[in-house]
């Protein structure tokens, strides 16, 4: 029963309205993160139908997917009304992109990469205890290709091998919570790259660490990697405030 559901449900979106859902709810996520519709805010069905040229079930599915993330809510004789920033999950990858987009950038990224440096040092070192021979082999490859596509300036090149490399230590560390965040520190990644708070061609000594982490997970130096990893969590850090500041804006939106 519950497969002849799913079945039936994919069948009935086309793909005009899941392009049409998408284009809808990135643009009221976007508006939501960026205050724009502050918390107590009520949507009205019939005028965002109006606003955006959609049918009522695109619009309901949008509130569903946005209801589900906690960013609105229903009440009786209200309606659908915006929730505050408290009640996000804000773990959602959609939430990281929006928050990535909107005026409160830098202080998105600081809390990204606060939880990023209490999870992936303890990630490195625990796949320098865990990590085969093959995966280790792997990582030291992988930082080789990313110091040869930094120095190239390959950017998307570069960002890719970045994802990986990353995602590759949390599988490494054997703790299948460490690498459910793998889609986390992709949208950060990417949102980095996306918004400029990336140098076009990455510092050596960002290069060096992501080496280091490798060479000490493969030497089965858990310390050693466990270290490194800091070390590198605070250089991007230190290196996306250098590029905020030269533009000038605030790091709290």
């Amino acid at each position: 029963m519950e497969r002849s559901s799913l079945g039936v449900a994919a069948a009935q979106t086309t793909p005009v309205e899941a392009g049409l859902h998408a284009r809808v709810l990135d643009h009221l996520g976007t508006a939501i993160c960026a205050g724009e519709l502050a918390p107590g805010a009520v949507l009205n069905i019939d005028e965002l139908v109006e606003r955006y040229a959609v049918s009522r079930s695109v619009v309901r599915e949008v509130l569903r997917v946005l209801a589900s993330i906690g960013f609105i809510e229903t009440r009786r004789r209200v309606g659908v009304m915006i929730r505050p920033a408290s009640a996000w999950n804000v773990f959602d990858p959609q939430v990281i992109r929006w928050r990535l987009a909107s005026a409160g950038r830098m202080a998105q990224l600081r809390s990204i990469t606060e939880l990023r440096t209490a999870v992936e040092p303890h990630a490195a070192q625990l796949a320098a205890g865990r990590a085969g021979h093959d995966e280790a082999s792997d990582l030291v490859g992988l930082a080789a290709k990313m110091w040869a596509a930094g120095k190239a300036g390959d950017e998307e090149r570069f960002l890719d091998l970045d994802i990986e490399f990353h995602r590759r230590v949390l599988l490494a560390s054997g703790n299948e919570m460490f690498l459910r965040l793998q889609e986390l520190v992709a949208e950060v990644l990417t949102g980095r790259h996306k918004h400029h708070l990336m140098p076009h061609h990455p510092h050596e000594q960002a290069l060096q660490l992501h080496a280091d982490v490798a060479q000490a997970i493969q030497r089965h130096d858990g310390e050693r990697a466990r270290q490194a990893m800091v070390q590198l969590m605070e250089q991007a850090f230190d290196e996306m405030r250098s590029l905020w500041e030269q533009t000038g804006e605030p790091e709290r939106g």
